[in-house]
């Protein structure tokens, strides 16, 4: 009964919501593991856009970015409009602030015409998203409105508004460490919050189902709150914040100039914006549906974290997934995915059909690169996730 309710909270909250309005995965990580070049074709789980516009930069051949939410997607479309007809100074205000205040007046004209009717439909009722200061835009969406009841948290109840604001100006981690301690732990970390951390609810809103809660609460003896625990002391006491922009657009509500993602910095807009968000296409349906339609080789493939869900609820339907991934990548293919568990075995159950009909374990095609893969997991400026996984297609 307990599983039944979590994924029908689930699947209300992310069958009527934008969920993501910023990636919560390091492109950094990403772009190093999968060795983009300029003759790959990408396809990618969209998320909130980001990641896809940093992964431009790398020049690939085309990006098709797939997902079942058309709000995320409908995101993405803005992000793509600004390209062809904002300044830098107002696409900053758009997506590095969350507030500008000549939205209302400059979409109709200026961004609406470069959108898809089922976009055109979302952001015509959503136009107050960019146009209220004291509310940017990532404080919406269901990880947005989490983050603005985290900030009121911190500003009435913790008040540690003040630490927070200098945790992101110190220049070392040794001081980063010292306050965290001092000041934020014992002030935010109350059993009131820990416990709402852990509901059904607040997962979903962050985007984290049912099967994926249990993978880490298998993989971490404090459960849900034990595995925040330690992502939040490794984030604020153990690596630098300087560049951590995933953190302090939730924290702060803005990013700033030195610290955003690679797509937001004046020098890489001028790039995109030069064509190259051109070769960025959007796909509302499943990836195994978007591989099935598509009728070219894919040489790179981003699949997030969504396979801890199908493998608990949807397990056919992950491996007839792989089985459109087999049958559409290159012989040089890379894959990159990441996962709430610290290890996983589903893909250890998924076979194969060959093209003489025959089935074999997938794991056979699979060539880990798990010394790559724990290396840059290191480094993870996010560290929400307990695993990340790189693989290429064994020749």
């Amino acid at each position: 009964m307990r599983q039944w309710t979590s994924r029908k909270i689930f699947q209300s909250i992310h069958g009527r919501n934008l969920v993501y309005n910023t990636c919560w995965e390091d492109p950094r990580l990403d772009r190093a593991a999968l060795q983009i070049g300029d003759r790959d074709t990408i396809a990618m789980i969209t998320s909130a856009g980001c990641n896809a516009l940093d992964y431009l930069l790398d020049r690939p051949a085309a990006i098709h970015c797939v997902d079942v939410n058309p709000r995320q997607n409908a995101l993405l479309e803005l992000k793509l409009a600004g390209f062809r007809s904002l300044r830098y100074a107002d696409y900053f205000c758009l997506f590095g602030r969350g507030y500008w205040h000549d939205f209302s007046a400059r979409y109709p004209s200026d961004l609406r015409p470069f959108l898809s009717p089922a976009s055109q439909s979302f952001w015509d009722q959503r136009t107050h998203w960019f146009t209220k200061p004291k509310r940017p835009f990532f404080f919406r969406g269901t990880t947005g409105n989490f983050a603005r009841w985290m900030n009121v948290y911190m500003d009435r109840i913790a008040r540690v508004r003040p630490y927070v604001q200098q945790l992101f100006e110190l220049t070392s981690v040794a001081e980063q460490a010292e306050l965290f301690d001092r000041e934020l732990w014992p002030k935010v970390w109350r059993w009131g919050l820990r416990t709402a951390i852990s509901r059904d609810t607040t997962l979903a809103m962050l985007g984290v189902p049912g099967p994926q809660r249990r993978q880490v609460e298998q993989s971490f003896p404090g459960g849900i709150a034990g595995f925040v625990e330690q992502s939040l002391r490794s984030v604020f006491a153990q690596r630098p914040l300087q560049d951590n922009y995933f953190w302090r657009v939730y924290l702060l509500g803005e990013y700033s100039s030195n610290c955003c993602p690679e797509y937001l910095r004046e020098e890489n807009f001028a790039a995109i914006a030069d064509g190259l968000f051109e070769r960025v296409q959007t796909h509302t349906m499943t990836m195994q549906q978007f591989l099935q339609s598509h009728q070219g080789e894919i040489s790179r493939f981003v699949l997030l974290d969504h396979m801890d869900w199908l493998a608990d609820v949807y397990p056919k339907q992950l491996v007839a997934e792989w089985q459109s991934i087999v049958d559409r990548a290159s012989i040089e293919a890379r894959l990159i995915w990441r996962s709430g568990g610290l290890h996983t075995d589903y893909l250890d159950q998924v076979s194969i059909r060959s093209e003489c009909g025959e089935r074999f374990p997938l794991m056979q095609l699979l060539r880990f690169d798990r010394e790559l893969a724990a290396s840059l997991h290191c480094h993870d400026r996010v560290a929400t996730y307990a695993s990340f996984y790189v693989a290429s297609m064994a020749a």
